[in-house]
């Protein structure tokens, strides 16, 4: 080989050397760029994944039924002298009952909220000690039957009687006639549970399986108004507002009003049980009423303008009532609060 060639060759192999070296150096340079910028875009991607799943669990929360608050159980009048009520638009649920002479009494629970105003407050009757019992409530009244006052003792039942209590606890008001208007709030009834060595918290479970996902319910059975009658003077309607998509309380044909606000009392649920009542043999011959409430009874579901047919089962006084469709399998709540409709057997429930 030549001079003039070994030249050339050794140019050649020089520029392949070169070309080699930048590809190198131009892969490592790549390699050290993509390998900076993906632990970023990771974290990145992690943290959008994060923020989602978080804003999904927020989403999913349950807000009618949280946090450890023990719920409060507080009798409310349901006489005609004592509307408006005060705290019913406030409650997460409320039981209706009917009593002596065809009237029905009302027990609304709350649970985490403080109200300023609550009642007018009326005297307990036993039946009713059930309902605050299934749901760990502290129970609050204004007097008592002689079959309540028993059983609150037997029973042992975390109990606040406003009648021995201070007047500034349960006050009269203005404006409503005895025995019709005597109020009290969530911050005084506190106060005197802890003043008796009541917990204030609790660990139950809610009564009711609320989901927070819409429930869609069997189109077919149309449920715009809910006729409830109780007696020949009581019977409560529900009426569906499809826009804010709750049912508006009426009783007697009057719309349910809060005494503050003067808002009309609305629910997102309803559930009826048919029970058994029956007039109590007492001396005082007042026709107060007894309940036969433990075994499985039928009801219905209500919410969003349409209902189901259920079975509602409570196997013992302080047990939690199950609420199960005809197929079996415990019932979803929509979350939102429900009012709970305790009816006679024999009360002709109609849907429009």
């Amino acid at each position: 080989m030549g001079r003039r060639e070994k030249m050339k060759s050794k140019k050649n192999k020089f520029v392949i050397a070169l070309i080699v070296i930048i590809l190198i150096a131009g892969g490592v340079l790549a390699a050290k760029i993509l390998n900076d910028s993906k632990p970023n875009n990771t974290s990145e991607v992690a943290n959008v994944e994060k923020e989602d799943l978080k804003e999904v669990i927020e989403e999913k929360k349950i807000n009618i039924f949280s946090g450890n608050q023990r719920p409060i159980a507080v009798m409310i009048d349901n006489h005609k002298g004592a509307w408006p009520q005060a705290g019913l638009k406030d409650a997460y649920m409320v039981y209706e009952i009917i009593v002596e002479g065809g009237e029905t009494r009302l027990m609304a629970l709350f649970k985490g909220t403080e109200v300023e105003n609550i009642g007018p407050i009326r005297s307990s009757r036993h039946y009713f000690l059930d309902y605050a019992l299934e749901n760990d409530a502290i129970y609050t009244h204004y007097g008592w039957s002689p079959q309540a006052e028993k059983d609150i003792s037997s029973l042992k039942v975390n109990n606040i009687n406003g009648i021995s209590e201070s007047t500034k606890a349960f006050r009269r008001i203005k404006g409503k006639s005895a025995p019709h208007n005597v109020m009290t709030s969530i911050k005084d009834i506190v106060e005197i549970a802890q003043k008796k060595g009541y917990s204030i918290t609790s660990d139950s479970e809610s009564v009711l399986k609320y989901t927070a996902d819409e429930i869609n319910l069997k189109e077919e059975n149309i449920a715009n108004t809910v006729n409830i009658p109780y007696s020949t003077l009581h019977r409560v309607t529900y009426k569906y507002n499809k826009e804010k998509k709750v049912y508006e309380r009426y009783a007697r044909g009057i719309a349910q009003k809060d005494y503050k606000t003067s808002e009309p009392i609305t629910t997102k649920n309803i559930i009826i049980t048919f029970a058994q009542n029956y007039a109590l043999a007492d001396k005082e011959n007042k026709g107060r009423q007894g309940l036969k409430n433990i075994g499985t009874f039928d009801g219905y579901y209500i919410t969003d303008g349409n209902y189901i047919k259920i079975k509602c089962t409570k196997s013992g006084r302080s047990s939690k009532t199950i609420y199960k469709d005809l197929e079996g399998n415990v019932i979803n709540v929509n979350d939102g609060n429900t009012f709970i409709q305790i009816c006679p057997t024999d009360s002709k429930v109609t849907f429009e």
